[in-house]
């Protein structure tokens, strides 16, 4: 079962339709227990890291999803569903993440000089491969796809870095982790591109 994590905080239908376009139906579930079953998961988000993790621990789905990446079946964050991976955010205060992936999460600096670009960075950016990644398997660097972010991640350690891109410097767009695979970006606005990666996933 492909499954996609419901707490109230992200853009699950176009996820799930997304995945209904490449064949791959996927439920939608909010039950901790459904979370511990599902053979391959996805969590989605977008919206207040603080809001969301307090979300998740109030209603058990952080401990099944711990429990769930530790099982060894893929896990897939996109946008804050990555953030949420890291170990603390720093959003309106410092707030504990899910401590899947070593690192932070903090806001982009760069709406100040000398770059002056808008935070929240919206739109199209190309992908620079750090390590092959089964996700983006098929695909040639420097893909394009949709992203709407005013926080990223730090990771502490580079290694787990499988994808970049550029805003006023670069960042960290795709992380890979053992079993645990996350993107900045939202595959399912990337039309191609992105139904090749969330095709990748549901194919693991």
């Amino acid at each position: 079962m492909l499954a996609i994590v419901d707490y109230g905080m992200g853009n699950l239908r176009s996820v799930q339709k997304a995945f209904e376009l490449l064949g791959k139906p996927a439920v939608i579930i909010q039950n901790p227990d459904e979370v511990r079953r599902a053979e391959r998961l996805v969590l989605p988000g977008v919206g207040a890291f603080g809001d969301a993790i307090a979300t998740l621990k109030r209603t058990g789905l952080a401990e099944a999803l711990k429990e769930f990446a530790a099982s060894g079946r893929p896990l897939l964050g996109i946008c804050l569903g990555m953030q949420l991976l890291v170990e603390e955010d720093f959003e309106d205060g410092r707030h504990v993440g899910l401590g899947l992936i070593a690192g932070d999460c903090v806001r982009f600096t760069v709406d100040a000089a000398p770059q002056n670009l808008k935070v929240p960075h919206m739109g199209w950016n190309s992908l620079e491969w750090e390590k092959p990644s089964p996700l983006f398997a098929g695909l040639e660097p420097g893909v394009h796809v949709y992203f709407v972010h005013s926080y990223h991640v730090r990771p502490r350690e580079s290694g787990v870095v499988a994808a970049t891109a550029e805003y006023g410097g670069r960042f960290a767009a795709a992380l890979w982790q053992g079993n645990i695979y996350a993107t900045q970006f939202h595959p399912e606005k990337s039309q191609r591109v992105g139904g090749a990666i969330l095709r990748n996933f549901a194919s693991l």
